[in-house]
């Protein structure tokens, strides 16, 4: 190829390579906070297995992830949780509007709406607020609570349970409640 001819097929390839760059300019106003998170998902759905086995399942339309002092991972927009028994069973959900765990202290709140439903046992939790202590394999709440089981309904004004829920303590039990006569 001639010089020439070599010559007006770099200034064409640079004119038409160019013309299709599109080059606005990028500005960052301000610095990233430490309150700013360090990531965010979408549409999130995570298995979460030890040894090879499955032990929950989470999905929530929005995850975001923060460091610092306490790091945590938070659900703004809600999370629906189900955990697996030995023989990958769904035993128990959970759900809310709002999810925060505190990764470091293994605790996780959930706000607005809570049910954990024991789907075994047939019975569920609703509250407005619950804290699950994953090291003491605890739940809790000192709020109002309606504990739904298949014979009876009962109210409180706080709860503690096993994490599976098999096992509860209500704090300040109200409503009426059936008393056997003998049991008094």
């Amino acid at each position: 190829m001639n010089p020439r001819r070599r010559l007006l097929w770099i200034i064409w390839a640079f004119v038409f390579l160019t013309g299709c760059i599109h080059n606005d300019e990028i500005v960052l106003t301000e610095e990233p906070s430490e309150d700013d998170p360090l990531m965010t998902a979408t549409t999130i759905d995570v298995l979460f297995s030890d040894s090879g086995k499955i032990q929950a399942h989470l999905t929530s339309p929005l995850l975001k992830k923060y460091t610092g002092e306490d790091p945590c991972t938070e659900f703004p927009k809600g999370f629906h949780l189900i955990v697996f028994d030995s023989v990958l069973r769904p035993s128990t959900t959970i759900t809310g509007n709002y999810g925060k765990n505190r990764d470091a202290a293994r605790i996780m709140e959930a706000r607005g709406n809570v049910v954990v439903r024991n789907l075994l046992k047939n019975k569920q939790l609703e509250t407005e607020r619950l804290i699950w202590d994953e090291n003491k394999h605890l739940l809790y709440s000192d709020g109002k609570v309606k504990i739904t089981e298949p014979a009876k309904i009962l109210f409180g004004n706080g709860i503690q349970a096993n994490e599976s829920f098999t096992w509860y303590k209500i704090i300040n039990p109200t409503g009426q409640m059936m008393v056997k006569k003998d049991s008094v």
